[in-house]
């Protein structure tokens, strides 16, 4: 019987050897990131000077480069999503270019280089797909939660509550003839403001995914099949952004910021 035991243990530690050595096989290691990060840069910067078909070869190489970071390296940092993000820019590809500034973003919300790039992206795209009015007027009211990012929104929030903590302290020992119960009125409310603006935003980043349209065109359909009749007149290019509802059968249901909706083909998208 311990003989049996012994003989499944060895054979379930060499499994488990032998599937870390698959994995450790399968990833770069860091030397080889770090000369596969040089060699980016350095094609990337080639491409800068080139021009034409060669600067676009050299785009794509560093665009490799970048990728294999990321994926085999398991490398993911806003600059990285940067840099790639530059490369597909420069290269034309506005759909990949707009993938990647919003992947940068999501790790680093209060970059201004990032943002300046994304809005100069999204400039570029074929389609301008309209807000809904509705949010417009969100956007205006609320503007310190569309605006401000998620971080500092964060220490605002932590500022007025530790002020609010000191109010109070300062209202037990002086009482309350002094402007403090008014002031931490205030800052009770704004550190409310800014906790549910953090909370809302970490709720709705956590149910709602979105995405960018890579393809160079794409027609969406009323159902997840080309025999379904078209939802729009007028396909959608690269760069388009939309929120995802659902995936189904290789095919995505899509929802624009103006709420229309419809499905595409899988391939024809990037996930944020």
């Amino acid at each position: 019987m311990i003989k049996n035991i012994a003989t499944i243990l060895f054979c379930v530690l060499l499994v488990m050897a032998c599937a870390f050595s698959v994995e450790a096989e399968g990833a770069i290691s860091e030397q080889e990131i770090y000369s596969q990060f040089r060699e980016a840069n350095e094609l990337f910067d080639q491409g800068n000077i080139g021009e034409g078909a060669e600067a676009e070869k050299l785009y794509s190489e560093a665009i490799l480069k970048f990728e294999k970071i990321i994926n085999e390296g398991e490398i993911k940092n806003a600059g990285l999503y940067y840099n790639l993000a530059n490369a597909y820019l420069l290269k034309g590809d506005i759909g990949r270019a707009i993938v990647n500034y919003r992947k940068s973003e999501k790790l680093d919300d209060s970059n201004p280089d990032i943002k300046k790039n994304l809005a100069f992206a999204r400039s570029r795209r074929v389609d301008q797909v309209q807000v809904k009015t509705e949010k417009k007027v969100l956007q205006t009211l609320f503007f310190w939660h569309y605006d401000f990012p998620i971080k500092v929104r964060f220490f605002l929030a932590c500022l007025f509550f530790a002020i609010l903590c000191l109010g109070l302290t300062a209202i037990i020992w002086l009482g309350k003839r002094t402007p403090l119960p008014a002031v931490c009125v205030v800052c009770g409310i704004l550190m409310l403001a800014f906790t549910g603006s953090v909370s809302v935003e970490n709720s709705v980043s956590s149910r709602v995914n979105s995405g960018v349209i890579v393809a160079e065109s794409v027609l969406p359909r009323q159902g997840d099949g080309h025999n379904y009749p078209p939802s729009f007149k007028d396909p959608l290019h690269s760069g388009t952004e939309f929120d995802l509802i659902k995936t189904q059968s290789g095919w995505h249901h899509i929802r624009l910021s103006d709420g229309s909706d419809g499905w595409i083909e899988q391939s024809a998208a990037e996930l944020i």
